[in-house]
């Protein structure tokens, strides 16, 4: 590189070694001139194609001193390019790196923002967990509590007597039926439902075989599985046998019993798996309901009650259509004569518009005094006599 002022001249460019190069051939060619005119006198007949050669070269160092100044503006040019584009490309970096400083500052605070929303969000997340670990604690005490009113078989038939007087309260009206009764045999039924004959009144006892369930529910190996069926089976036969004889009395309850099983899983079983007890409770007018049927069984006795109660009223209601025939017969007759005492009001209000009329008109001739314009066959008038 070579510097002079505030050219820079790059000796590796190509124009600038072209015009070195031909700035040495010039040179040579004046050193070679200058020892031919040195020897003039040997040579003189080659002094006239020699001056050709000098003005020929003389044009040629012409050119290239107009290529060498051409050369000197385009590097400067090229100079002057170079620096305003190194300007722009520091202009351009700096507002990039500006824009870039300030989305990393706009992301940051965003970043931050909502770092403290997630971590408020997590708090309020871990508050409603700690909430729900406290009613997962709470119902698993719930869970143990029912469980040991399950494994007493006291507790355990309380339960069902209780899930099925909610039944009865939400299907049936309070006067028809009644709990624990104790038939004429001694024996107490947990409810007894007032039907009308036939079928006449029916007993509704809750019974719950549960470790036999369970014991089936958790069998392992065939053994076990035929051990708890037979269970299962035995406790079965044993509650539709104690419904079936306690509670069917003839002339006192209705031909049947149902058996009240507070467990759809137990119903389902049965149905499922076990028909031959199902059908065992037909055959003994022992009729087994979970808390759906039960619902649903409840409700068709609801509309027999019901129209029972209308067949025990048909004859009060009978009695009353007809007193309310003589009401409206009554009514008629009144009415009747209100009406015909509203015409002769009517025709009486008519008369009397027509006398005041006749009573006005007399007044305005009397106010006036019009005596001489009155017809001469007026009734009760007096005419006056004229003077002569």
């Amino acid at each position: 590189m070579i510097e002079f002022g505030e050219i820079t001249i790059d000796l590796n460019d190509p124009y600038v070694q072209g015009a070195l190069g031909i700035g040495a051939l010039v040179l040579l060619v004046l050193v070679l001139l200058v020892m031919a005119v040195r020897r003039a006198g040997a040579a003189s007949q080659m002094i006239a194609p020699l001056a050709q050669n000098m003005a020929a070269l003389h044009g040629r160092v012409d050119t290239l001193a107009d290529g060498q100044a051409a050369l000197s503006g385009g590097l400067t040019q090229v100079s002057e390019a170079s620096a305003a584009s190194q300007a722009n490309m520091l202009k351009l970096m700096e507002q990039r790196l500006a824009d870039v400083s300030k989305g990393m500052t706009d992301n940051l605070a965003n970043s931050a923002t909502k770092t403290a929303r997630s971590l408020g969000e997590l708090q309020q997340r871990l508050e409603t967990i700690d909430k729900a670990q406290a009613n997962i604690e709470k119902l698993s005490g719930d869970v143990l509590t029912l469980q040991d009113i399950l494994s007493n078989k006291q507790t355990r038939g309380a339960f069902g007597e209780i899930q099925l007087y909610d039944i009865l309260e939400k299907a049936l009206p309070k006067d028809s039926y009644t709990r624990q009764v104790t038939l004429s045999n001694g024996k107490r039924a947990d409810c007894l439902i007032h039907l009308p004959n036939p079928p006449g009144p029916i007993v509704i006892d809750a019974k719950f075989p549960l470790e036999a369930y369970e014991a089936l529910r958790n069998a392992a190996t065939d053994y076990e599985v035929n051990e708890a069926a037979k269970s299962l089976r035995v406790s079965v036969k044993k509650h539709i046998k104690d419904i079936s004889e306690k509670y069917i009395l003839d002339g006192e309850t209705a031909d049947g019993a149902l058996m009240f099983l507070p467990s759809e899983a137990v119903y389902a079983e049965l149905h499922a798996n076990f028909p031959e007890l199902v059908r065992e409770g037909f055959a003994a007018r022992v009729w087994i309901v979970s808390p759906t049927t039960c619902m649903a069984t409840l409700n068709t006795m609801r509309a027999i009650l019901k129209d029972a109660r209308m067949r025990e009223q048909a004859g009060a209601i009978r009695r009353e259509l007809s007193l309310l025939h003589s009401d409206v017969d009554r009514l008629t007759t009144r009415v009747s004569n209100l009406d015909r005492h509203f015409g002769q009001a009517a025709k009486d209000i008519d008369e009397i518009k027509i006398s005041a009329e006749k009573a006005g008109r007399r007044a305005l001739r009397l106010d006036r005094f019009d005596f001489e314009e009155l017809a001469p066959n007026e009734p009760d008038v007096v005419q006056l006599p004229k003077s002569g």
